[in-house]
């Protein structure tokens, strides 16, 4: 029997993604400086997890109408850190903070993963408070999130989770019952939110001008025309963000989306698909559809159009069009905003013979809100698949950047600008190779390592010698798996002899850490600062002569002009009185250039103080297009193209960050790197096309019918006046000069003549940047 309930429990199917938690038990994330107000009854046990440690929780409860944390087995004699949204949340429950007195939980001391449970004795209401305050540059100490759970004493009492909290009070909120649908009216500028209740339910919406309904004239969204106007499988928030109808007239736009993963190819499902699959009469969608339209007088139709929220397709190698279970999970959305009066209809599908509803149709929800609330557009981020959504955020610069362009993307949660209004990527590289540019990357990922043993953790995940690593210095380093193989590039900051700064491109890289810091019982903490630390690169030959301009530093710290490359400073914008700064020799260009470090609230003052001197100068902004040409031209790697976890370090380009023969301390990955060095089979190259015509990201590169490598990155070197490449090639083929053939179309019908060339083709000694 047990050898059963063995094998069935490693052959179920794992999905991290939803939440699967035991009956009665709810879960609730407090992000650092934030807070939480819940309905607690009597016998419900409280769990609260400080998930990095080092953080301050403070925890209190009201009964009967006064402040009493002894309902919660707990003595609350402690001052709290009100912030403006715990004022808020007690004011919407008439609740006042006179009495209020807390019981302070974890703090100098608790380590990632501390526990502390408790049982509530009455009915309460429960508060609990994270603090935090805006971190130093130069400190280490960043606010971070604490994990709550309560199991209910009965079950029946759990809080729904997830239905999310309005976007503001709406006009219009209702339920779509499975397996049926519904209309709705909506006025221009109103907005739409099509929420997914229980995760995995697709929702087809199709929408009507109500203007040329009176004019008996029927026009809806169109999936084909949407297509090709905005030249993506669908719209996204973002430039490419509207739906329109077959007259190419505008109706709607998608302004939020915490799923990022519909259909616009395929109908809404039809009575034929069921008839097919043997299940004639099966209730669908088109048929719903024809049955709420029925009295506006709109034609029925045996197949209806729509754009698929929720649903999962694609189309294979093969051309077979498939689906698959959807991404959407509880609470998951998308809003749009009515471009103009419409006519609505939306599905709850009730597909239960596959998997486009998980194999279980469930609700879908509706709300309209006034033109009047105030929203941004954003997109879903998860640091972990398990993670709460947090939606796109704006950097400390946003403010300044978003004045000078609309052309942004989303990258690793945050809206970085992609090309700047008035100049473009061309403009932006020349000025960075012959002037100086300014650049806005929050996006990197900032994690503090600090105590006992944070040097023998990062000695221990890194593959470069963080012992010989002197305070004030940073070196750029690979992060591996045992098996070698890559998790992340970056670069790590000493800032004292237990004090570390690593930054990343990953969310995860602080995860791994902090795994491997618990695995072999290291005094070490590592606690994510991304929200705290907001960047600018400020690249180019002129990038020092600016920066002396505006930085001050005190007199026991590296000037702008002291500062040799891969070292770092701290100072202030200005004068001692200014912003402070953290500012190290560092680039991703391969041109002399610096890299500054401010709190977000900072931000504009601080970039405000580097544009004033640069722009006279003919310094200009930079953005992910522009970047993109520079760091091909330098040889640089990016994460998803030179390198993924089946990439080793040498096969990335970046060999030198393996010293295998001066570290000679174990490292993760190091019995793996050194077989991996002794019988190498890829490398990455550099390769020029005599041509015009550019290699991709994910051509084949042949010789004759043999494919002996791949491109990982292409661009047009305006400097070079050339056409490059970076490839990752067999080592048989990877001796310079050798004739490889860049496969196009299916990459046999069409060749690229290449040739392979050493991996840096601009200033490989990388003078520029040492200069």
């Amino acid at each position: 029997m047990n050898e059963l309930s063995n094998t069935e429990e490693r052959s179920r199917i794992l999905r991290p993604g939803m939440p699967v938690l035991p009956e009665g038990v709810e879960r609730h994330t407090i992000r650092g400086g934030g807070s939480v107000v819940l309905q607690v009854f009597a016998g419900d046990k409280v769990r609260l997890i400080d998930t990095e440690g080092l953080q301050r929780t403070e925890i209190a409860a009201y009964a009967n109408g006064q402040w009493d944390t002894g309902v919660l087995g707990l003595s609350g004699s402690e001052k709290p850190h009100i912030q403006p949204e715990l004022q808020a949340q007690l004011a919407r429950r008439i609740i006042a903070l006179d009495g209020l007195k807390v019981a302070p939980l974890f703090g100098p001391e608790s380590r990632a993963g501390e526990t502390v449970q408790m049982t509530v004795q009455k009915d309460a209401i429960l508060v609990a408070m994270v603090p935090g305050t805006p971190m130093r540059v130069d400190a280490q100490n960043p606010p971070t999130q604490i994990e709550l759970y309560i199991e209910r004493a009965n079950p029946d009492m759990v809080v729904a989770q997830s239905l999310p909290d309005p976007l503001a009070d709406p006009l219009q909120d209702f339920q779509i019952d499975r397996g049926t649908a519904s209309t709705y009216e909506v006025k221009a500028g109103q907005w739409i939110q099509v929420i997914d209740v229980s995760g995995r339910q697709c929702s087809d919406l199709q929408t009507f001008p109500v203007a040329q309904l009176d004019k008996g004239i029927e026009r809806c969204l169109d999936a084909t025309t949407t297509r090709t106007l905005m030249a993506h499988g669908y719209p996204h928030p973002g430039l490419h963000a509207k739906y329109y109808d077959q007259d190419f007239q505008p109706l709607v736009e998608i302004v939020q989306d915490t799923c990022m993963r519909h259909d616009a190819f395929g109908l809404a499902c039809a009575a034929k698909y069921y008839e097919d699959a043997g299940y004639p009469g099966h209730v669908n969608c088109s048929e719903n559809f024809n049955t709420v339209l029925q009295p506006y007088g709109i034609h029925p139709r045996r197949g209806w159009m729509a754009m698929n929220f929720f649903f999962n397709t694609g189309i294979d190698d093969l051309n077979q069009f498939y689906m698959d279970e959807p991404w959407s999970r509880p609470g998951d959305f998308v809003l749009l905003r009515a471009i103009e009066d419409l006519l609505c209809v939306s599905s709850a599908c009730p597909c239960d013979i596959d998997a486009a509803n998980g194999w279980n149709p469930t609700d879908i929800h509706i709300r309209v809100y006034d033109e009047n609330m105030e929203t941004r557009r954003s997109i879903g981020y998860r640091k972990r698949t398990d993670s709460e959504v947090e939606m796109t955020k704006e950097t400390g610069f946003h403010t300044r950047t978003s004045a000078l362009t609309r052309n942004f993307v989303e990258y690793n949660g945050y809206w970085l600008a992609n090309s700047y209004t008035n100049h473009g990527a061309i403009a932006e590289y020349w000025a960075c190779r012959e002037r100086a540019t300014i650049m806005d990357l929050t996006a990197l990922r900032k994690f503090e390592v600090l105590g006992p043993d944070a040097e023998t953790l990062l000695q221990h995940c890194m593959t470069r010698n963080v012992r010989k690593l002197a305070v004030g210095q940073v070196v750029y380093t690979a992060m591996c798996y045992d098996t070698g193989t890559m998790i992340d590039d970056g670069t790590i900051f000493r800032l004292g002899n237990d004090n570390f700064r690593w930054i990343g491109g990953s969310d995860y890289g602080g995860e791994w850490l902090r795994k491997q810091a618990e695995k072999l019982g290291l005094e070490v903490w590592v606690k994510s600062s991304t929200d705290q630390l907001h960047n600018l690169a400020i690249q180019g030959p002129l990038s020092r002569d600016i920066l002396k301009q505006v930085i001050w530093t005190p007199p026991h710290q590296p000037s702008v002009e002291e500062l040799q490359w891969f070292r770092l400073s701290i100072g202030h914008i200005g004068d001692p009185d200014g912003p402070a700064v953290i500012f190290s020799r560092t680039g991703y260009t391969g041109e002399l250039g610096f890299e500054v470090f401010c709190h977000p609230n900072d931000g504009p003052a601080v970039w405000d103080a580097i544009m004033t001197v640069g722009e006279p100068a003919g310094m200009i902004p930079l953005g992910l297009e522009g970047l993109d040409i520079l760091r091909i031209e330098a040889g640089l790697i990016f994460a998803g193209y030179e390198f993924d976890d089946q990439t080793d370090p040498f096969e990335a380009g970046i060999g030198f960050t393996v010293p295998l023969k001066s570290k000679d301390e174990d490292f993760m990955g190091r019995d793996a790197l050194i077989k991996r060095k002794e019988n190498p089979q890829q490398v990455l190259v550099g390769l020029e096309l005599p041509g015009a015509e550019l290699a991709v990201h994910g051509d084949c590169v042949r010789v004759g019918h043999h494919q002996v490598g791949v491109i990982t990155s292409a661009t047009r070197s305006p400097v070079l006046k050339k056409n490059i490449a970076l490839c990752r090639m067999a080592v048989e083929h990877a001796e310079p000069g050798t004739s490889v053939e860049v496969g196009k179309l299916d990459g046999h019908q069409k060749r690229l003549p290449a040739v392979v060339v050493p991996l840096s083709f601009y200033d490989p000694g990388k003078e520029r940047p040492r200069s």
